[in-house]
């Protein structure tokens, strides 16, 4: 292992703080992801949320091809053999027990439970009550929900809406759980009731990576295929922690050890998961041998990837200099490149040294890395929030895709982009319209398919919108699954543009905080679980899902739902358009009641690559969608790649200040959180800590167990957030992490990315003071 990979020591609180009030333990940090702990884990959780048989029933059909698409991650299955045992993760199988579990709430819960009550827990404790039952209505000025019928509801929701001065007052939110044919459907009746206001958690996380993607190689999604990896020479991670978030990634990553490959990790963070892999799948696995996946570990500080990357291609530009023809693929770059020269003046004007400096990587390891890969052409670069959460991300996966390009590594077997989506079919409901900035090809689509013509006017993003609740002019949010209050940044500032609202309308499996934090109107509309069965007319239904690598196969629950008052998001859909459009609409919504193959088929009529949907869909495994940049193909402005020309930034802090990215531990997903423990960073029973340099702890005039509370001051607001723990752990000076969404009170609303406007959760100015006794 090169780099510094080291144990996290173990921490005990300080013994002199009297407010050790949480009961944390510190253990060490493991040097192996996944074996049999996880096994033990993933049955802990299934048997705490519902039977065994309900429970084995569940997880017997996750990812199978006759089965359905586990809720969590999007990372593909195999496009051939799927394990029989159990293909799928430790996270999966918790995303299954939380999504299935038996327990639900009735109307009696929420006569007994007030909102100020139930809005007092902490997100882990809210998201444990259990599957929400019946439609719920809290009227303006009371206390508890109370229950409602499905059809008042929409008329709510209708009246709502249609009492608008402008559609534009209203904003449609979806979450990346959400199937192909509800978010068809979903985007179809917002844009004939008026407006583009689709804001969706992709906003949140790889819009960086869309825009970037769509900018140098024409298509906003990766371009890899699964099998690439396992004929990758070098398979660069970077801003990423699979072991947590996709975890079933690790698989691949150790094939492609196995035939050969280089691993090389970059992030601030020593994460378990790219250290070594114990598969519990495999004999060697089950009996606790692991397989060590990274083989250079560069510790890079918060946001200093930009830098990094610099610097690998100034040294890359040296040895083509003194190796003319050996280093870069000049062929393909003659071929399919525009911009090879600025990037080349662009690189020389910098240092090695001040370059080395900025990402915090020795020049040795530079030197390293630059060994590694120059001799090799097929190279595929991996990513995750690590890179697209910075105000500079849309530059730095540029310049991820600037290295991919001097090495013609892009639209060939074993090579190109793989931006690793974090919420299954995430990347699908963009592929079906869910998107504020709709291209005018896809409006005229939709036009010739139905007969009217929808909006041209771009709508509003996450932040965008949030900013006008705020001033009080989105009156109406309506939230296609998720947890929005608890996904955004500035809390605070969230809460308060929700609380504006005339009626805020949640589609839900599971109550969470957003449901506690409403307009003066509130709905909570229970959905089916992707584990549940969807029957309509006597038969049963599918769904599709897209995932990170864009195969669209079918998902199909097996379980019987908790509740028989529960409607699937398509047909919640169906149900709203009709009550709000009434004779008005051109749309035949109730044909898409008879059958969601009626929905496949308005999809292939209007969006590209989606021929023989109803047909190809029922193909065990699924399709391909088209990929130019797979293919070779740039469907960009000119019809090339476009290499780009950013400039590194410097970000200096006061002697005082620390730089916080935000991370999630590895008992949550996204913001459900499955228990109180960080197994693989050595945390138990406690979420609230902060992790710091030991250097910083004694510069701080801190000790590790003290109880400090985090402050941010960008725009002159000052925002914090209390009673944190320091824990010491291996991450570069002037750094620190926190757990996501305990810390999102900090992320400022105005604090962003260039372009893509994604909040800039991994690059957070911090203060910190000792919490008062």
């Amino acid at each position: 292992m090169n780099g510094n990979m080291a144990k996290n020591k173990s921490t005990k609180p300080n013994p002199e703080n009297p407010e050790n009030f949480t009961g944390i333990k510190l253990t060490e940090t493991k040097t192996v992801a996944a074996g049999i702990p996880a096994v033990i884990s993933t049955a802990q959780h299934m048997l705490s949320e519902m039977g065994p048989i309900r429970g084995f029933k569940a997880l017997a059909k996750l990812n199978q091809k006759d089965g359905f698409d586990c809720p969590g991650c999007a990372w593909p299955d195999p496009d051939d053999e799927r394990s029989p045992i159990a293909e799928y993760c430790e996270n999966g199988a918790k995303a299954i027990a939380e999504e299935a579990t038996s327990k639900k709430l009735t109307a009696q819960f929420f006569a007994e439970n007030a909102v100020a009550d139930l809005s007092l827990l902490d997100d882990y404790r809210i998201g444990k009550k259990g599957r929400v039952a019946q439609p719920m209505y809290l009227p303006k000025g009371a206390t508890h929900y109370q229950p409602i019928s499905w059809e008042n509801a929409f008329k709510k929701i209708a009246e709502h809406l249609n009492n608008l001065p402008s559609p534009n007052d209203a904003i449609f939110y979806t979450s990346g759980r959400t199937s192909n044919e509800a978010a068809f459907l979903y985007q179809l009746f917002v844009r004939e009731f008026g407006t583009n206001n689709l804001p969706d958690c992709s906003n949140m996380c790889h819009e960086s990576s869309g825009v970037a993607l769509n900018e140098t190689v024409g298509i906003g999604k990766g371009s890899v295929k699964l099998e690439d990896f396992y004929e990758a020479e070098v398979v660069i991670v970077i801003g990423q922690n699979p072991g947590t978030n996709h975890p079933r990634m690790l698989s691949a990553l150790q094939k492609a050890k196995e035939n050969g490959c280089t691993i090389i990790s970059v992030n601030p963070l020593p994460e378990t998961g790219l250290v070594a892999f114990s598969n519990p799948q495999t004999i060697k696995g089950a009996l606790g041998i692991k397989s060590k996946l990274t083989d250079i570990f560069l510790q890079v500080k918060i946001n200093g990837d930009m830098a990094l990357i610099k610097a690998i291609e100034k040294l890359l530009f040296e040895e083509e200099a003194n190796h003319p023809n050996t280093i870069f693929d000049n062929e393909f770059i003659k071929n399919n490149t525009t911009g090879f020269d600025d990037l080349k003046e662009n690189v020389t004007k910098y240092s090695l040294q001040e370059l080395s400096e900025a990402c915090g990587i020795s020049l040795e390891q530079i030197h390293q890395t630059v060994d590694a890969i120059k001799h090799k052409k097929k190279i595929i670069a991996c990513w995750a929030m690590g890179l697209t959460q910075h105000k500079n991300a849309v530059d730095t996966i540029k310049e991820v895709v600037n290295l991919l390009l001097l090495k013609g590594s892009i639209g060939k077997p074993g090579a190109g982009t793989c931006p690793v989506r974090g919420h299954s079919n995430v990347q699908g409901d963009r592929t079906m319209g869910i998107y504020e900035k709709p291209s005018q090809i896809f409006l005229d689509n939709i036009q010739k398919a139905f007969d009217f013509n929808p909006p041209r006017e771009h709508g509003l993003d996450v932040v965008d919108c949030i900013k006008t609740m705020h001033q009080e002019k989105g009156k109406v949010f309506f939230a296609m699954g998720g947890n929005f209050l608890s996904a955004t940044p500035d809390t605070t500032y969230t809460a308060q543009a929700l609380r504006n609202c005339a009626l805020t309308v949640q589609v839900s499996t599971k109550l969470n905080r957003s449901h506690l934090i409403t307009g003066e109107e509130a709905l909570i509309l229970p959905t089916f679980g992707r584990s549940d069965k969807d029957i309509m007319n006597g038969e049963e239904q599918f769904i599709t899902c897209e995932n990170s690598m864009g195969v669209v196969q079918m998902s199909k629950g097996n379980l019987k739902p908790v509740s028989n008052n529960l409607m699937s998001e398509s047909m919640i859909v169906t149900q709203l358009a009709k009550a709000t459009l009434g004779n008005k609409s051109k749309i035949n919504w109730s044909k898409y009641e008879q059958h969601y193959d009626n929905i496949r088929t308005d999809i292939e009529r209007t969006i590209p690559g989606f021929d023989e949907y109803n047909k190809r869909a029922r193909i065990p495994g699924g399709f391909y969608l088209p990929n130019g940049a797979r293919d070779g193909k740039f469907n960009t402005f000119n019809g090339k790649a476009n290499f780009n020309s950013g400039n590194v930034s410097y970000n200096k802090l006061a002697d005082d200040e620390l730089m916080m990215m935000t991370v999630r531990s590895h008992d949550q997903f996204n913001t459900t959180i499955y228990g109180l423990n960080d197994r693989y960073r050595g945390v138990m029973n406690e979420r609230r800590v902060i992790f710091m340099n030991k250097k910083d702890i004694i510069k701080h005039h801190l000790m590790a167990g003290d109880i400090v509370d985090l402050y941010n001051f960008y725009g002159d607001v000052v925002r914090v957030a209390h009673k944190f723990i320091v824990v010491e752990f291996s991450i570069p000076d002037g750094c620190t992490a926190t757990y996501f969404p305990e810390t999102n009170v900090l992320v400022p609303i105005d604090s962003v990315a260039e372009k893509s406007n994604t909040p800039t959760s991994k690059m957070i100015v911090l203060k910190l003071k000792k919490h008062a006794q």
